[in-house]
């Protein structure tokens, strides 16, 4: 079942809202799906860590990435200050999902 594209004034969904809609699009109960989202959330944490991140098939990729220390500054008194080095977790959107949102110029 293809879902209905959202328009730039709609609100973004909830979760129980998400839920219902992938319920009623797989047969599945209300509670299974949530359990779903669920595990698959936990996973992703879990497996984001290892080298090669996590990929969901369609939607993207989670990845840890090392940022470097740089120099910043402070924007309330213009002092300059030391960013330490520190890692963060870092999504990439798959290709498929970016074209479906955004399509390419042609």
């Amino acid at each position: 079942m293809a879902f209905k594209k959202a328009k730039e004034t709609d609100k973004s969904l909830t979760k129980t809202q998400m839920v219902g809609m992938l319920a009623e699009a797989t047969g599945l109960a209300k509670k299974d799906v949530a359990a779903l989202l669920a595990n698959l959330a936990n996973l992703a944490c879990a497996q984001a860590s290892a080298a090669s991140g996590c990929t969901i098939p369609g939607l993207g990729k989670l990845k840890l990435v090392k940022r470097n220390a740089r120099m910043g500054r402070n924007p309330a008194t213009g002092e300059t200050i030391r960013i330490p080095a520190k890692k963060v977790v870092k999504f990439v959107v798959a290709k498929a999902a970016k074209d479906a949102i955004v399509p390419p110029k042609k």
